[in-house]
């Protein structure tokens, strides 16, 4: 009977602190949440560094935790910071796509890890990768069609992709395995209206749109450009990095003058 009565109240603690920690869990996870809503990067990668901590299997704990990893890094001053960065966030955001494949946010922040890391990687890793973000972008837009983040870097890819000039095609057919189809400005440009339609108050949309317009250069672009930097120029900065598009903006006006 004693036995009884100790083993209750042990399992009685054992419940209670389990139900405690995971109400403080929620409280931390809705506040990151918010932090994500409202672009407050340093905050939310704490929280969720926290959450991780006590849970590294939890696929929104790993999915965020890479994803504000990749958002702080792009902050960082030097190179190797960024990259220390970067290079976590992609390890956690392949942890996360492991854990659940059917998890369209898990997708999403591998391939923001995997499109900050191609920023300072050689040719060859900037073509193995290109393969591999079209793969995480197209999974991420197959569970969610609106992800706007998802279309975003899709855009960037389809550009990227598509500036490449005939010995630069060349070279890597012959080097490394080949360009990825399918990439065309008309596609980037689609992207990123998808982006744009999904997420309208994002400065960086109608400057990587207007960017687009810019580099393909058809006739009419330099207008189409000109409408979508007024835009984003006439929007208010809600993110650390929105200081720095809008001088983007501004500059590439300025060359459309």
């Amino acid at each position: 009977m004693k036995n009884t009565i100790i083993f209750f109240i042990i399992s009685l603690l054992i419940t209670t602190t389990i139900s405690a920690q995971s109400g403080a869990n929620d409280i931390l996870y809705q506040k990151g949440l918010k932090a994500k809503q409202e672009y407050n990067y340093q905050e939310g990668l704490a929280l969720f560094q926290i959450l991780l901590k006590s849970d590294s299997s939890n696929i929104d704990y790993l999915a965020n935790t890479s994803y504000f990893l990749s958002r702080v890094g792009q902050l960082q001053p030097s190179e190797d910071q960024k990259m220390d960065y970067y290079h976590k966030a992609e390890y956690i955001g392949k942890k996360a796509v492991l854990t659940d494949p059917n998890n369209a946010e898990a997708h999403y922040a591998y391939s923001l890890a995997i499109g900050r890391v191609n920023e300072f990687a050689s040719n060859k890793q900037k073509i193995s990768n290109a393969k591999l973000l079209k793969t995480e972008l197209d999974a991420c837009l197959k569970l969610n069609p609106e992800h706007f983040g998802a279309w975003h870097i899709l855009g960037r890819w389809h550009r990227e992709i598509a500036g490449l000039n005939m010995v630069e095609r060349l070279a890597i057919n012959s080097f490394f395995g080949g360009v990825p189809p399918n990439a065309t400005y008309e596609d980037a440009i689609k992207c990123f209206q998808n982006a744009v339609k999904y997420n309208p108050t994002y400065i960086l949309h109608y400057f990587e749109l207007a960017k687009t317009y810019y580099t393909r250069d058809d006739k009419g672009d330099r207008d189409l450009a000109k409408a979508q930097l007024n835009i984003a120029l006439a929007l208010p900065n809600i993110a650390p990095d929105d200081p720095e598009t809008r001088k983007n903006c501004e500059a590439l006006l300025k060359k459309l003058q």
